[in-house]
C-alpha cells in the first residue's frame, strides 16, 4: 500500500461535507424566478421551492422524524417528490422511494425491510396502502398527499395533509452538517427470483454523481444536453432511481422543471408544448406511447432532447424519432450505479464517417462518463480484452455505486465479487472506450452451441416497417438447446407472419450480421407486450406466456 500523506480530523474539521443541502443551495443563486410545474395545478419559483422545502423539513421533524430514520413515499411525479428528494435527506433521514407498480405483497416486503417509520401517500395509493397496512411492522405515522378537495383519509397516526401541514410550518430551517458518508436514499431493484433487494447511496455518492451527471450533460458538445435555458421535464419514475438522479442536476443549476405526475402520453405531449420542454429521459416503451399519442400525430417535436436508457434503443426508434424532430441519445446504468455509467459520444474520428455509422455508435451504451472505471470479466473471473469483438460480463468500479443491498451480505458479496461491481450484462469494450451492450446475461439464447444476442435480434426485426414493438427471448428446444421466439406488436393495418420476418431478415443472415438460427421459426403477433414496474420489456413473463401459448396452440401463433 502506498504511504500517502492521510489528513487527520483535526486538520480537515472546517471542510464542508459533500451533502445534499449544497446542490439546493446552487439553484436559486443561478435562476431564483424559474418556476417549478406540477401539471396544470401548480407552478412556483425556486425561492418558493426553497421555503417549502424547510418548511417539509419543520413538518417532518416537529412529527418526530429523527436523523436515520427511513420516511417512505408514495406519490405521482410532482413538485412534492422534489421537495421530498431534498428536505428529507437533508434532516438526516433516509428517503425511501416506493416503487407503486409493485404488487402489494411486494410493497409490504420493501417497506417492512426498509424499516419505514413515516410514510407520505397519496390519495390515490389509499387502497394499495390499505391492503398492506395491517401487516407493517415499524410504521409509526402518516402524511397525506392529495391532488383532491378532500383533505383527510382513514390513515393510521395521520399527522395531517401534506399542504396544510406546509401552510402552517415555519420557512426557515437550520440544516445541520452531518457525515457525508450518511445514507441518504433508498429503494428496490427486483429480479428474475427471490424478493426485491434494496440498494442504497450516501449523500457523498450523490452529489459525486450529480456533478459528474452535469458535467456530461452539459460539456460534451456531441451531445449537449442539459443547460441553464433548457426546460426539464422527466419521463422516468422519481421512484426509479431518482427519476436518474437529474432532478438533483436540474435543481442545482436552477433550471426550469415540470413534473407530469402520472403518466399519459396525451398529457406529456400537452405539456411539452405548453411548457416549451426541451429536455426529457425515459426508456424506450414509454417514448413509443409518446409517439403514438393523438395528440402528437403530425406533431414536429424539433428542439426536444430525451436521454434513452433501461432498454437497448433500436436504429428504428432512433430514426423514427429524428423525423419526427426529436435527439435521442442512449445512455447506460443501472439501479444499483445511482445510475449514470456511460453516455453515447460521437469524438471526431466518427464524425468523419457517413451518418450511418455515427448512428450505429450513437444507439449503443455509450461512453464511460468521468469518474467510472470499466472492464470485462470472465466466468473465471479473469480480466478480458478490450477489443471491441472480446465477449465479457461488464463489470464497474466509481465513487457512487451502490456498497451493497441492505442487510444482504451473501448477495453484496455476489455483486461485488473479485472487487468490482457485476452488472449481469454481457458487452464488449472497444478503441473508442464505447461500451457496447449485447445482452443480460440470462437473455442470452442459447442455441447449437452458440449464443445469440435477443437485443441484436430485436434490433434487426424491428426495422421492418410493420413492427411497431418487439421483444425476442429463447425458448426451449430439442435438437437446438433454445431457439429465438419473437412477440411482435404491428402497426396498424400491416400484416406480418413467421415467413415474412424470415425474408425480413435472410440478407442480414446473407451479410454475415447474425447466422440462419437466429431466424425464429415461430412468432407470435401481440397487442401489447409485458413491461415490468419501470417500463422495460419483462422477459420472465414473455416467457411463461410463450409457454403456456405453445402448449394451447393459440391461433396467434405463426410458425414457418
Amino acid at each position: 500500500m502506498l504511504n500517502t500523506r492521510v489528513i487527520p480530523p483535526t486538520e480537515n474539521a472546517n471542510q464542508a461535507p459533500l451533502l445534499i443541502k449544497r446542490l439546493l443551495l446552487s439553484g436559486s443563486r443561478y435562476e431564483k424566478t424559474r418556476e417549478i410545474v406540477y401539471r396544470d395545478l401548480v407552478r412556483y419559483s425556486y425561492a418558493t421551492f426553497n421555503e417549502r422545502v424547510a418548511r417539509l423539513a419543520n413538518v417532518l421533524s416537529e412529527a418526530g422524524v429523527k436523523a436515520g430514520d427511513t420516511v417512505a413515499v408514495m406519490d405521482w411525479d410532482s413538485h412534492r417528490y422534489l421537495e421530498c428528494m431534498f428536505a428529507i435527506p437533508m434532516i438526516g433521514a433516509v428517503l425511501h422511494t416506493i416503487n407503486i407498480r409493485l404488487s402489494a405483497d411486494q410493497i409490504l416486503y420493501t417497506m417492512n425491510h426498509a424499516e419505514d417509520r413515516f410514510v407520505l401517500v397519496n390519495s390515490e395509493f389509499l387502497p394499495l396502502y390499505k391492503a398492506v397496512e395491517g401487516q407493517l411492522t415499524t410504521v409509526e405515522k402518516t402524511i397525506l398527499l392529495t391532488d383532491g378537495v378532500e383533505k383527510t383519509a382513514d390513515l393510521p397516526n395521520l399527522v395531517g395533509e401534506y399542504e396544510g401541514l406546509l401552510a402552517a410550518a415555519s420557512t426557515q430551517y437550520d440544516f445541520a452538517d452531518f457525515d457525508e458518508n450518511s445514507v441518504a436514499t433508498t429503494f428496490y431493484t427486483t429480479g428474475t427470483t427471490g424478493n426485491p433487494k434494496g440498494v442504497y447511496f450516501t449523500h457523498r455518492q450523490l452529489v459525486l454523481h450529480t456533478l459528474a451527471e452535469a458535467s456530461v450533460l452539459g460539456s460534451l458538445d456531441s451531445v449537449r444536453l442539459l443547460g441553464t435555458d433548457d426546460v426539464y421535464m422527466p419521463i422516468t419514475p422519481m421512484f426509479h432511481v431518482h427519476a436518474w438522479g437529474i432532478p438533483y442536476v436540474a435543481t442545482m443549476l436552477g433550471i426550469k422543471q415540470v413534473y407530469p405526475g402520472r403518466y399519459d402520453p396525451e398529457l406529456l405531449v400537452q405539456l411539452w408544448q405548453k411548457e416549451k420542454v426541451t429536455f426529457s429521459h425515459c426508456v424506450p416503451t414509454i417514448l413509443q406511447m409518446v409517439l403514438n399519442a393523438k395528440a402528437g400525430q403530425g406533431q414536429d417535436f424539433g428542439g426536444w432532447k430525451i436521454i434513452i436508457g433501461g432498454s437497448a434503443l433500436n436504429r428504428s426508434l432512433y430514426e423514427a424519432s429524428k423525423a419526427r424532430g426529436i435527439q435521442l441519445t442512449a445512455a447506460y446504468g443501472m439501479s444499483e450505479t445511482c445510475p449514470l455509467i456511460s453516455c453515447a459520444h460521437i469524438n471526431e474520428e466518427l464524425k468523419a464517417g457517413s451518418e450511418g455509422e455515427q448512428i450505429t455508435y450513437r444507439i449503443k451504451a455509450g461512453v464511460p462518463v468521468p469518474l467510472v472505471e470499466t472492464a470485462l470479466m470472465g466466468a473465471d473471473g479473469q480480466l478480458l480484452p478490450a477489443d471491441g469483438e472480446t465477449q465479457g460480463e461488464l463489470v464497474l468500479r466509481a465513487p457512487w455505486l451502490t456498497m451493497g443491498y441492505f442487510n444482504e451480505p451473501q448477495k453484496s458479496a455476489e455483486l461485488w465479487e473479485h472487487g468490482w461491481l457485476h452488472t449481469g450484462d454481457v458487452a464488449t469494450l472497444d478503441d473508442f472506450g464505447f461500451i457496447d451492450i449485447r445482452d443480460r446475461i440470462k437473455d442470452v439464447i442459447k442455441t447449437g452451441g452458440e449464443w445469440l444476442s435477443s437485443l441484436e435480434l430485436e434490433d434487426l426485426i424491428s426495422r421492418h416497417p410493420a413492427v411497431r414493438e418487439v421483444a425476442v427471448v429463447g425458448v426451449p428446444d430439442p435438437q437446438w438447446g433454445e431457439r429465438p421466439f419473437a412477440l411482435l406488436v404491428l402497426r396498424d393495418g400491416q400484416s406480418l407472419d413467421a415467413k415474412g420476418l424470415k425474408e425480413h431478415l435472410k440478407p442480414h443472415v446473407e451479410q454475415g450480421s447474425i447466422n440462419k438460427w437466429a431466424i425464429p421459426s415461430q412468432i407470435a403477433l401481440v397487442t401489447d407486450i409485458p413491461k415490468t414496474s419501470v417500463g422495460k420489456l419483462d422477459k420472465k413473463r414473455i416467457r411463461l406466456d410463450i409457454a403456456q401459448w405453445l402448449e394451447a396452440g393459440s391461433a396467434f401463433l405463426s410458425t414457418l
